[in-house]
């Protein structure tokens, strides 16, 4: 009985090690996009003044240490669980404003029929709310929008998806401890 009571115990304990828990929110260890198992690279509380946001985490192949390794990985998610509720116009002046500030005016203005079909997407969710999930998949050359495991959108093209990469990962992340906290630092 001691034998079957410590198997049980050490199940619990390691099953317990591969769950990671940031902000209170219960991260997969692995998922899976377009057919292909994903591990969770790192993941980190994006604040703003003193609320807390949401926790942003960072799904590759393998594990990515900078922007180069994140934008070679493909497939790839970067998850947004949400921690408060937040208009669409939040979120969506939110990722605007990051890929203006990390990507050239030349590069914003290539993707921006792109960004105009993420926009139409966003607001379409009015707002996302405490315990919602915001999924931004990178597959077979497509950005796939998910909100709470329901595909909402997907728009072509590897430029518009390293623009939205680069929010978080760029020369001008949208929060530096963020960037390296996804990036398993």
């Amino acid at each position: 009985m001691r034998r079957i009571s410590l198997f049980v115990v050490s199940l619990m304990l390691a099953a317990g090690v591969q769950a990671a828990e940031v902000g209170g929110v219960k991260l997969d260890d692995k998922v899976s996009v377009g057919g292909k198992e994903l591990v969770l690279n790192g993941a980190g509380i994006r604040t703003r003044a003193i609320f807390k946001v949401y926790v942003g985490s960072l799904y590759v192949p393998a594990k990515a240490g900078n922007l180069a390794a994140v934008l070679a990985a493909s497939p790839r998610r970067i998850q947004l669980n949400i921690l408060r509720n937040l208009s669409a116009d939040q979120l969506i002046d939110a990722l605007v404003d990051g890929m203006k500030d990390n990507n050239s005016a030349a590069d914003v203005a290539a993707v921006k029929a792109q960004t105009d079909q993420m926009v139409a997407t966003m607001k379409a969710f009015n707002e996302v709310k405490e315990g919602n999930v915001v999924t931004l998949d990178f597959v077979d050359g497509a950005t796939k929008i998910g909100l709470n495991g329901a595909a909402k959108a997907s728009i072509p093209g590897e430029a518009f998806n390293a623009a939205l990469t680069r929010v978080w990962f760029g020369d001008n992340p949208v929060q530096p401890d963020l960037k390296k906290a996804m990036l398993g630092g």
